[in-house]
């Protein structure tokens, strides 16, 4: 397919121009939807990026929407638009067996407040997207579907836990794809796939039934895209009373500032955290883009926010998430369950209650510092993932002597205990040819100043997209 071709396809149309070709009546809601369904027909046997399509109910949803257009009546600016929902989320009519053989694979009752949202926006959701067991690392396979693979090179990794939905992104099967982040996993597949992803702050999009570790779980979307992810967060980025985490004080608009430059923005570049370590050709291309983001009128200073690596605090949290999972359940599951997930809880095991309290109070302490930087700085500039995409199946890097998937994504969690906005955003290739990105961290609440720079970097160096898994030509 040529670049003519491409502008014209409504597979790769984003949500701006589709709602453009339906309010004109140049396209519809149903043919994008069957465009969506064509391009996961294609590419889904590939990539594993989808778990479950529900053809019938996107079909059903997608001429609901095209009367609407047809009447003028749109329920919203996504009215008609393909989705993806993480089979972490409960979806009515789909079923939700987050990665899991002790699940159900009968269909859900109801809808989590991100499905029932955008349901009621008129979206069009097409299916659910692959996960790890529970969410529970930074990679994307398990024992009822598989691995999902990464549509650069299909014998690598696509990250996780939301790494379905980020090769959705990727491939364009649907627009909008929702993806959950307790440690990462939005950033972490986004970085890996040359998408972008944004991990709200903290009780901004709720999500119910709770995350297995809820108080560092933030639902948000994965997108080629800002103002993709604007659009979505528009709908989801909303108070439901049925999570006991959310919060009010959203943004009217999350892309109110989009449009406004980056003159004033005071970024802190902070290449390792001063801890991790990072492979030589990713740290070039960040700090490519930090010499981007200051020539588009950024204020751009290379220093480190002064904290330790809290890979500890985190795990004590982590694996206590995976313990109670273990905790729940029967001798019969247990032996069903994730190897490493069972190996986390065993670990777990052996904490004391004072080990664990000194952890909350530690994700304190890491909190007020984040916080009291971003006095000084509007945002904090790192690699997004240290390393390149590395080997499928696989939770670490093959022969690296890694043994747990946080030695490898350093960059990430410490914006899960704080709660604060992060974004992962494309900013090249490797050698390899295989995606990097960069991520922006901003102050609790400042989701909009986060965004607003996102875009401003897109719009000055849009990303690439594979056309096809393992793609000889890239568009």
């Amino acid at each position: 397919m040529n670049d003519k071709d491409a502008e014209t396809d409504l597979g790769h149309m984003d949500a701006k121009r589709l709602e453009q070709l339906y309010r004109s009546g140049e396209a519809s809601p149903l043919e994008a939807t069957r465009a969506a369904l064509a391009r996961i027909e294609r590419f889904n046997p590939d990539v594993n990026a989808f778990v479950h399509v529900d053809h019938e109910g996107a079909e059903r949803a997608a001429k609901a929407s095209a009367r609407r257009w047809g009447q003028g009546k749109p329920l919203s600016p996504i009215d008609g638009v393909p989705i993806s929902m993480k089979d972490l989320s409960e979806v009515a009519g789909m079923p939700a067996r987050d990665g899991s053989l002790t699940t159900s694979a009968e269909p859900c009752e109801q809808d989590c407040p991100p499905a029932r949202m955008l349901r009621e926006a008129g979206a069009v959701i097409l299916g659910k997207t692959n996960t790890p067991e529970m969410g529970w690392k930074a990679v994307t396979d398990n024992r009822v579907f598989g691995a999902t693979r990464n549509p650069w090179d299909t014998s690598l990794t696509p990250g996780g836990s939301s790494g379905g939905a980020a090769v959705a992104a990727a491939l364009n099967m649907g627009v909008l794809h929702q993806g959950g982040d307790s440690g990462g996993s939005i950033r972490i597949p986004a970085a890996f796939t040359g998408t972008f992803g944004f991990k709200p702050t903290y009780g901004w999009t709720p999500q119910w039934p709770p995350a297995t570790a809820p108080t560092l779980s933030h639902i948000g979307p994965i997108t080629r895209s800002v103002e993709d992810a604007v659009r979505m967060l528009n709908v989801i980025g909303r108070y439901d009373y049925r999570d006991p985490y959310a919060t009010r004080g959203q943004p009217e608009n999350w892309g109110s500032d989009l449009d406004q430059d980056l003159r004033g923005l005071r970024i802190a570049f902070s290449p390792t955290l001063g801890y991790a370590e990072v492979d030589d050709q990713i740290a070039a291309r960040v700090r490519e883009a930090a010499k981007n983001l200051e020539a588009l009128g950024a204020e751009v200073e290379e220093v480190h926010p002064g904290f330790e690596s809290p890979i500890d605090i985190f795990q004590k949290l982590w694996f206590t998430a995976s313990l109670d999972v273990w905790a729940n359940s029967d001798a019969k599951q247990r032996e069903l369950l994730d190897s490493g997930l069972v190996a986390n809880a065993r670990t777990a095991e052996q904490w004391s209650a004072l080990e664990l309290f000194r952890a909350l109070s530690e994700r304190a302490h890491l909190t007020e510092k984040l916080e009291r930087f971003n006095q000084q700085y509007h945002l904090l500039m790192t690699p997004s993932v240290p390393i390149e995409p590395f080997a499928v199946d696989h939770e670490v890097p093959p022969g690296s002597g890694m043994r747990d998937w946080e030695e490898w994504a350093p960059f990430s969690y410490p914006f899960n205990l704080s709660q604060q906005p992060a974004a992962s955003v494309p900013c090249g290739f490797t050698e390899r040819g295989l995606p990097v990105g960069f991520q922006l961290a901003g102050g609790k609440h400042d989701d909009v100043r986060v965004l607003r720079a996102c875009h401003a970097y897109m719009q000055a160096h849009p990303p690439r997209f594979p056309r096809v898994p393992d793609p000889a030509e890239m568009g």
